[in-house]
């Protein structure tokens, strides 16, 4: 069974980071991607501060499945476990977490810009639709 939560939280890692990096990209995922980019940004900064800058709930129950499959010496971060595991390199933490957090706040700003303009331009077609 351990390995079957493991196989989830890869999946379900995995298509979060994805999600949360293109999902601004689609005009009817655009509102849940701001919803949930918010919430993991919120996570890494409001949650990070009283367990560690950067904290993941995922990926602290994904460690803890992890630890009972017999893994050790796990990094505190996912994307820098799957980055070595992917390359077969061990990157370096600080880098990946700068990546990481680039990516992310920039993900969050470009979603909030294109949910603010999305707004502005349904609000301009009610009232303009009102008019005529």
């Amino acid at each position: 069974m351990l390995r079957l939560f493991d196989l989830l939280f890869v999946l379900f890692h995995s298509g979060l980071v994805v999600f949360n990096l293109t999902g601004w990209a689609f005009l009817k995922t655009r509102r849940l991607h701001l919803i949930i980019i918010s919430l993991t940004v919120g996570s890494w900064l409001g949650l990070g501060y009283f367990f560690g800058f950067g904290y993941c709930p995922s990926t602290d129950w994904h460690w803890d499945v992890k630890r009972a499959l017999g893994e050790q010496g796990l990094p505190a971060s996912w994307m820098k476990y799957y980055a070595d595991y992917i390359t077969g390199l061990s990157w370096d933490a600080g880098l990946i977490d700068m990546i990481v957090g680039i990516a992310g706040v920039g993900a969050l700003l470009v979603s909030v810009g294109l949910n603010i303009r999305d707004h502005a331009s349904r609000r301009r077609a009610i009232r303009q639709s009102s008019r005529g």
